[in-house]
């Protein structure tokens, strides 16, 4: 039988990113777990707070997860609301903690926190619910290429030539950025995003971030290409549930909090592109295709009952 663990909630109230970015408080490579990830869970609407709970509860009980970071990032919140509705125990269960931020800032969603057990960590949004074999695939494909970044939700970067600006938009073929609705990247990236100065250019990034109030996800994406000079990876899902997706029926609470439900959103998500490549002085985003998926089913149609069906679903071959 498994070992019973109790759900500890702790709260932590964070300090500005000076703080965060101590050398001091750098752990050692060797220090880290690799067979495992940290969830870090950001949470600002007090109306999503059970379904943050059910999602924290779920991840912690998943084999592949250390520990699951609750960040919270709406500093009016009272800390008898963030009690509520809390699970006492879960079997087997990894560690819970909350981390109150002094600000709404949205960078404060890859400081580098000293309670960070693993080498790998998956930044995810309160509203989408990833399921077990999910997160177990796209770890194990985080784990073979570790410099990359993985995720389940893609968007891409393109140019448009009568504007002669850059844009933030979907194409059916290609992708440049995975989201931070579920984005799994090395801890080392945290200190590069929170930390970094080359010259003052991610302090004037993450000012931008700032600013627009968005874009997070679209600069650590730059972060990484920068230092890779390569796309992020996509990985297919099996039951992955985006809660805040505007084409829910009778879900309108949880939509209605969503940064994507702004007016303009992805004008602004343009403009961040824009803003990023000035200050980096150049476009270093790359262009992935493809997506990795969990299994290999047989593409042929073989008929069964007078139906088509996949050819793997025959019987007696």
């Amino acid at each position: 039988m498994p070992k019973l663990h109790l759900l500890f909630f702790f709260f932590f109230f964070q300090t500005p990113t000076a703080s965060v970015c101590n050398p001091k408080n750098r752990p050692k490579p060797h220090t880290l777990r690799h067979d495992q990830l940290t969830i870090l869970i950001s949470g600002f609407s007090e109306s999503r707070l059970p379904l943050l709970y059910s999602l924290a509860s779920s991840y912690a009980s998943s084999p592949s997860v250390a520990a699951v970071l609750i960040l919270w990032c709406n500093p009016q919140t009272l800390s008898q609301t963030l009690n509520q509705s809390i699970p006492l125990s879960v079997p087997g269960a990894a560690p819970i903690s909350i981390h109150r931020s002094s600000s709404s800032s949205l960078n404060a969603r890859f400081f580098p926190r000293r309670s960070i057990p693993t080498r790998a960590v998956a930044v995810c949004d309160d509203d989408v619910e990833i399921d077990p074999s999910s997160l177990d695939f796209s770890f194990r494909i985080w784990r073979s290429q570790p410099d990359r970044l993985v995720g389940f939700f893609a968007r891409s970067h393109d140019f448009d030539l009568a504007r002669r600006t850059w844009m933030y938009t979907v194409h059916p073929d290609k992708f440049s950025i995975v989201l931070t609705k579920f984005m799994i990247l090395d801890v080392d990236y945290l200190w590069k995003y929170s930390c970094g100065d080359d010259g003052g250019k991610m302090e004037a990034a993450r000012q931008v971030v700032d600013e627009m109030r968005n874009c997070e996800d679209i600069l650590m994406n730059f972060v990484v290409a920068e230092q890779t000079g390569v796309g992020p990876i996509l990985v297919g899902g099996k039951k992955v549930r985006d809660w805040g997706d505007t084409r829910n029926e009778g879900e309108e609470t949880l939509r209605e909090v969503g940064l994507s439900t702004r007016e303009g959103h992805r004008k602004m998500r343009g403009d961040c592109i824009r803003e990023f490549h000035k200050v980096f002085e150049k476009m270093p985003l790359k262009y992935s295709y493809g997506k990795m998926v969990g299994e290999v089913g047989e593409q042929g149609l073989c008929e069964k009952g007078g139906k088509l069906v996949f050819c793997d679903e025959q019987v007696g071959e």
